[in-house]
């Protein structure tokens, strides 16, 4: 996933954003979309109430995009947007919780906690998707590996490093 519309059509197709209209799901994407960097891979998307404390209390719906590097958060405003990432490192833990119509995905971080409401069934498949995509120790390794390996391999072909500080870092997050 790359585009806004491949983003609205993952969420869509997977029943996570309801109760967002096509026309702002695709609004907050392209935001995403916009603010990606070249070496980042859009993991999973999904839509919520943002910073959710009660039916009337709330920042409205944001777009969400995990990546291998971080956590993006957007909203596209009728004036104004909304952007804000957490690297996976400062990530401490994500869990859900549900009541009788909504459910809550709690993304914790080093600094704070973002609640995001959607709807208790979307919920549970959301907070097992992003668990699958972020603490599934071998998917995670392989996907954060990969991306920290090419970050490498540009800098070694834009002849920052060496090739064997290269080698040394490649033995280094492959464990070998």
């Amino acid at each position: 996933m790359k585009t806004a519309k491949e983003m609205y059509n993952y969420c869509n197709e997977n029943g996570f954003g309801k109760g967002v209209s096509k026309s702002w799901a695709l609004k907050h994407f392209s935001l995403i979309e916009k603010n990606l960097n070249v070496s980042e891979e859009i993991l999973m998307v999904f839509c919520g109430l943002h910073n959710y404390i009660s039916a009337t209390k709330h920042d409205s719906t944001f777009g969400y995009a995990i990546t291998n590097k971080r956590i993006v958060m957007a909203q596209k405003k009728i004036i104004g947007e909304n952007f804000q990432s957490v690297s996976l490192s400062n990530l401490n833990d994500v869990t859900f919780s549900s009541g009788m119509l909504m459910g809550i995905i709690t993304i914790d971080t080093f600094k704070e906690k973002f609640n995001v409401a959607v709807d208790k069934a979307s919920g549970k498949n959301i907070n097992n998707t992003i668990h699958d995509v972020l603490f599934s120790n071998d998917k995670k390794a392989t996907q954060i590996d990969v991306g920290i390996l090419k970050e490498y391999k540009e800098l070694l072909d834009s002849n920052i490093i060496t090739q064997e500080e290269f080698n040394i870092k490649k033995q280094q997050i492959l464990n070998l």
